[in-house]
């Protein structure tokens, strides 16, 4: 019989389902291996049709109870969850390091924090929800937010816990029910996410978690006909293909999508601020949908940054990343690593100048070094598509005008990095660049009331504060004509 659960750097992991408060097998299982060696993470549940379909039913059979708390009766247990999540820290981080490959302290002191806070931050929200009225000189508006009911939230590979928990804050704050669909690259985390969420008090069926590969479970989730919300991070082309799995049932869908996100660094810029954030775009082997990785710098200042640059990235040092001193690791799956080899192959192939790297780090099969590449053109390959990986390119300009053109010449829309000394110039030149996000002399800070998402091909809606139960809530307006009741009632 297969061992359904196994031993993760020193955690016990189920490998199987979490559906409808206990575990559940599945005949066929996918292997999991480790970027970082290789080795053998067990034997995941492949779940398919049924499993899906059981999963949405558990999760339809706990709706109500859970709509019913109400925000104020979702409040302790929501909390108490977050608080699970920061006593297993440790473990979290760990295990999530095995799985992809990320950097340990960063998941150790950012990501699990931030997992915790995506929590416990929605939780408290929800309660000022419905205190929302607009007066009108017939009517009162009272504006409700409802939980809406099921919600498919799928979930990517290069940070599974804190892009989950991204989206179960929200969604359970909401009231909803919801049904996780781990990425079959880094599926663990998410399942000790559900042994986390049931310690904690949150109900049989609330919280379920599916395994399997996309094309499968994941295929068969976002057709179920049962599901209000479709919350979606990954791919652009995968986005597609659940776009429209929901138009046919008009699914209410939400995605965070691909980026090709401009950096632009000002003649008049912190040079040395700069350069240090280029280089922090390697961070999680550029496996990051938010990584400025086109470089476009002022004309003027190009040979005294590029040095800066890279002295900056020879610091950067590639290798295993349970290490404090790694600042790189590996890719996350082999066919992810020749999906970024052949992008840097076709560039080289193309007339592109490799700055530095290049090519397969020394560190291990898995392992990319660094890499810059200048000589290239708006219109390549390498300008335009999401490499996803440890490549940026150089590009300079002579005017604002010229900048924002080549920051918006692509079909995405994420987010964009500036770095200027002129408030005014930045202002200006950030309000011209098409991003859901814009940094402006930083890099990657996000407050979870502000409003985050990508225009373009980086996705559909909005999410943070508000605008995350803007999308999992029905909103509702009752409007009360003024002075019509004779009796308040009680």
């Amino acid at each position: 019989m297969t061992d359904t659960r196994a031993v993760v750097a020193g955690v016990e992991v189920s490998l199987d389902h979490w559906i409808g408060g206990k575990r559940v097998s599945s005949a066929d299982r996918f292997a999991n291996a480790s970027p970082i060696d290789g080795a053998d993470l067990g034997a995941v549940a492949a779940g398919g049709q049924a499993e899906a379909d059981m999963a949405v039913e558990a999760a339809s059979a706990a709706y109500p109870a859970w709509a019913a708390l109400g925000p104020q009766g979702r409040l302790p247990i929501l909390r108490k969850f977050a608080e699970g999540i920061l006593a297993r820290g440790k473990d979290i981080a760990a295990v999530e390091s095995a799985d992809n490959g990320s950097l340990l302290m960063g998941n150790l002191h950012r990501m699990v924090p931030r997992a915790a806070q995506n929590i416990s931050f929605f939780a408290q929200w929800a309660l000022g929800l419905n205190d929302h009225v607009i007066d009108h000189d017939e009517v009162v508006n009272n504006v409700r937010y409802d939980p809406s009911g099921v919600a498919a939230l799928i979930t990517p590979w290069n940070a599974p816990m804190m892009l989950t928990t991204w989206k179960v804050g929200p969604a359970l704050a909401a009231g909803n029910t919801i049904v996780i669909k781990p990425p079959e690259w880094a599926p663990l985390t998410c399942s000790l996410l559900a042994d986390i969420a049931h310690e904690a008090g949150v109900p049989a069926g609330v919280l379920n978690v599916l395994q399997g590969i996309g094309e499968d479970a994941g295929d068969a989730l976002v057709n179920n006909r049962d599901l209000a919300r479709i919350s979606f991070t990954g791919s652009t082309d995968t986005a597609k293909i659940i776009g429209q799995a929901a138009a046919r049932s008009i699914t209410a869908m939400s995605s965070e999508l691909g980026g090709k996100s401009p950096f632009i660094v000002c003649a008049d810029a912190d040079l040395d601020a700069a350069a240090q954030t280029v280089a922090g775009q390697y961070i999680n082997a550029g496996q990051v949908c938010l990584a400025g990785t086109r470089i476009l710098v002022e004309a003027s200042i190009e040979a005294q940054f590029l040095e800066k640059v890279r002295a900056a990235a020879a610091q950067m040092t590639v290798g295993d990343p349970r290490l404090a001193t790694t600042r790189v690791g590996p890719l996350i799956h082999p066919e992810h690593f020749a999906r970024v080899s052949g992008f840097v192959e076709r560039a080289k192939a193309a007339g592109a100048q490799v700055l530095w790297g290049g090519a397969q780090s020394d560190a291990g099969d898995l392992y990319f070094q660094p890499t810059m590449f200048a000589g290239v053109k708006l219109e390549d390959e390498i300008s335009q598509k999401e490499v996803f990986g440890p490549v940026l390119t150089w590009q300079t300009f002579t005017s604002d005008e010229e900048a924002i053109a080549i920051a918006n010449g692509t079909e995405y829309g994420l987010a964009g990095t500036l770095f200027c000394g002129n408030e005014a110039r930045a202002m200006r030149i950030a309000e011209q660049v098409v991003a859901g996000t814009l940094w402006v002399n930083c890099f990657f800070v996000r407050d979870l009331a502000a409003p985050f998402g990508g225009s373009r091909l980086s996705g559909i809606g909005r999410e943070g504060g508000t605008h995350s139960f803007d999308f999992y809530c029905d909103i509702k307006n009752i409007a009360v004509r003024k002075g019509s009741f004779a009796n308040k009632g009680a």
